[in-house]
């Protein structure tokens, strides 16, 4: 980028955009699905059907609670409790604690980037924008993967963590920033919780578009953009895609 092109803000989602998330939630519920199966392997239930009663549950408690860490693993236990009652199966409180403990291990996982963050991060940083990370959940989770990932040496103190991801908590981070719209955008693969409020804010948008999307995450863009929308596959190619816009930008 040369040095007339307009210094810009970034704001970065961490899970599933900067570093992998879904797939240590999709080994966890994996055993959980083993596990009930086996439990009630005479109830006839698929592993799928059982995986949408615990989905449901999952997704209730975050709309209900925001991004609690207690939501996962109490979905195992509702789905369970649901599954005594449909069955007639007695429940034990040894197998509610054998749950909890499975819904928790997700948080002890040893976490690893996306292919390309350190020096997707390393160069928008040394072409002179100022970079924000913005996550949801709780702060000592999120923090514990921070450090261990050294985000801080890219993104400061410039750090947002949200219990509730929501667009109101987007257009006031925007607000107490000053953010331009102009210049400032939002980049996730939640359509939820970053595309949607990042359009409703009037900032740029790049979808981060990741297979195996929780379900959660999953519904329409229906918010008409004001500025750049992008949909991607690869975290190395945001810079490019941020220039391009750039260029454009300045040649209209």
């Amino acid at each position: 980028m040369t040095t007339s092109m307009p210094k810009q803000t970034i704001l970065f989602d961490m899970d599933d955009t900067l570093i992998y998330c879904n797939k240590y939630f999709d080994i966890v519920i994996h055993q959980f699905l083993d596990t009930m199966t086996t439990w009630f392997n005479s109830s006839n239930m698929s592993a799928q059907e059982i995986k949408s009663v615990q989905s449901k549950f999952d997704i209730a408690g975050v709309q209900k609670n925001g991004f609690q860490s207690e939501h996962f693993p109490r979905s195992f236990i509702e789905t369970y409790n649901h599954l005594c009652n449909l069955t007639g199966r007695d429940s034990s409180d040894e197998e509610k604690e054998q749950l909890w403990k499975l819904g928790l291990s997700v948080y002890d996982m040893e976490i690893e980037p996306y292919p390309g963050m350190v020096e997707t991060l390393e160069l928008l940083r040394d072409q002179g924008h100022e970079l924000y990370l913005y996550t949801g959940g709780e702060p000592v989770i999120q923090q514990r993967k921070i450090d261990q990932m050294k985000l801080s040496a890219y993104f400061g103190d410039r750090i947002f963590i949200r219990q509730h991801k929501t667009a109101e908590a987007l257009a006031e981070i925007v607000k107490e920033q000053g953010f331009s719209p102009a210049n400032t955008w939002m980049i996730g693969n939640s359509v939820r919780t970053d595309v949607q409020p990042g359009l409703l804010a009037g900032l740029h948008v790049i979808y981060l578009k990741r297979p195996n999307e929780w379900l959660y995450n999953v519904i329409d863009i229906e918010i008409e953009p004001q500025g750049a929308l992008y949909t991607l596959e690869k975290l190395a190619d945001v810079p490019r895609v941020i220039e391009e816009w750039l260029l454009t930008s300045k040649l209209s």
